[in-house]
């Protein structure tokens, strides 16, 4: 499977667009929501944007929490985020799983 992009953001443009490459923040099950977000409005506020990457249902949600959570801490900052969600493969163990990975980025 392909990884999936939204139509104006193609795989080179999240790598090229003027930003440097920042760390994917991967999220798990059973991670914490707020300090995910954390570390989300953390990186936010240092590199200009955060990358977040799940897989799973319990992930996802998880992630989507931290995200929404995260938007309250960057607001204090007069930050208002965006987040732009697609999917990607990542291989783990020598298989290909499909993860959502989101940008979260200034407005």
């Amino acid at each position: 499977m392909q990884p999936s992009y939204p139509s104006r953001l193609a795989p080179a443009e999240i790598a090229s667009d003027g930003h440097e490459p920042v760390d994917i923040i991967k999220v798990s099950a059973r991670s914490r929501s707020t300090a995910v977000a954390g570390a989300i409005a953390g990186v936010v506020r240092e590199h200009q944007r955060a990358e977040v990457q799940a897989i799973g249902a319990g992930a996802v949600n998880q992630a989507v929490k931290a995200v929404a959570i995260a938007r309250g801490y960057l607001a204090e900052d007069q930050i208002d985020v965006i987040v732009i969600p697609f999917f990607t493969e990542v291989m783990i163990d020598d298989q290909e799983r499909t993860a959502v990975r989101m940008v979260v980025e200034p407005r």
